[in-house]
């Protein structure tokens, strides 16, 4: 899967959603976001995911228009917020993301988290954005086999895009199985798990070899195992080499051996056991 930049997956619904995405979460509003995501679209990427909680859209926004690039040519995902789930209130926070952003449309909208009792009314609100046309893709964040089970059962829709934390201390196997099962891309946030992965022995000694950095190997390894991955950085240079990912390929002997990191190990927060 040697593709370039611009190299796209198809969603069960039929929209083309771009491997490789900048993320910019924990990236400060103003310049620093506005900076970042030019520098992300300088380098190639044409996809960016941002968040309400982020408190970053406006930036995200400001960039998008500033960068030249065309409207059609963007991939832009933002998420509904915990406290905003529910029918109407989602469709608030909707509303707000757009006015934020400055755009007329979105290509993806997330629920952010699985909070019980109201992800599936918050979901009934993205289906009807959908059907409006007003996002031309919906899916979900952090769920887990049972919450996505639990939403299809009354779903009119199925959530095309499933965006958790993947990386090879956490390699969510169950979970991957049965998103290709239900055709549900999945996709990766905190990718290099924080920079916590990049001294690791195994990955230096694949990096050296294809004269590439850990990062690059790691990201590599998500998408050869079909995963939208969104690597997020501040610093111009690294958001360049994350892009050139696409000229060398990790044979199956090292994906297996990346595999085996697994720790089932979390970065983040369990979405089985939040509380925010």
């Amino acid at each position: 899967m040697v593709t370039p930049i611009k190299g796209t997956t198809t969603l069960h619904n039929g929209l083309k959603m771009p491997w490789l995405g900048f993320g910019v979460f924990k990236v400060e509003e103003g310049n620093e976001v506005i900076q970042s995501v030019k520098w992300a679209l300088e380098a190639g990427y044409r996809s960016i995911d941002t968040a309400a909680i982020y408190r970053n859209e406006e930036g995200v926004g400001r960039a998008i228009r500033e960068s030249g690039i065309s409207r059609e040519d963007l991939f832009i995902t933002t998420k509904v917020w915990n406290k905003a789930q529910g029918f109407e209130s989602t469709l608030g926070a909707f509303e707000k993301s757009m006015n934020k952003l400055g755009l007329d449309y979105l290509d993806l909208y997330l629920i952010h988290w699985p909070v019980e009792g109201k992800f599936k009314e918050t979901w009934k609100a993205m289906e009807k954005l959908y059907k409006e046309g007003r996002v031309k893709a919906i899916g979900v964040s952090n769920f887990q086999v049972h919450h996505l089970k639990d939403l299809i059962e009354d779903a009119e829709i199925k959530p095309m895009v499933n965006q958790v934390e993947f990386h090879p201390h956490l390699t969510q196997q169950e979970l991957r199985t049965f998103c290709r099962e239900q055709n549900i891309q999945m996709e990766a946030w905190s990718p290099l798990m924080h920079g916590k992965l990049l001294d690791h022995p195994a990955l230096k000694e694949i990096s050296n070899k294809y004269g590439k950095s850990p990062a690059q190997v790691i990201l590599r390894w998500d998408l050869q195992h079909g995963i939208v991955t969104i690597p997020k950085s501040v610093n111009e240079h690294r958001i360049h080499e994350n892009a050139n990912l696409f000229d060398f390929k990790l044979t199956e002997e090292e994906m297996s051996r990346i595999d085996g990191l697994n720790r089932n190990e979390r970065f983040g927060p369990d979405p089985d056991n939040f509380d925010f």
